[in-house]
């Protein structure tokens, strides 16, 4: 379902957003209409993917090698050579 809205701008920018959508061959409510639906589908794909990222840090990754025992073992200079 579509619905007006009023919406207000500059004289200038309107004559500039006018012209552009008539170099696109849209109508300026088209015009408007579409970015406005992009930067919403924009802002829900980030909050998407920031979710997922976020769950990602959150489980534990496999780094591999050994936990060191303590702090003699960690400086041990014999067992680097």
């Amino acid at each position: 379902m579509k619905q007006n809205i009023t919406l207000s701008m500059e004289t200038e920018l309107l004559h500039q957003a006018k012209q552009l959508a008539a170099k696109r061959r849209l109508s300026l409510s088209r015009l408007l209409a579409d970015d406005l639906a992009e930067q919403v589908a924009q802002a829900q794909q980030y909050e998407l993917s920031k979710r997922q990222a976020l769950a990602w840090l959150e489980q534990k990754f496999p780094l591999g090698g050994e936990g060191v025992k303590n702090r003699e073992a960690l400086h041990d200079r014999q067992n680097l050579r």
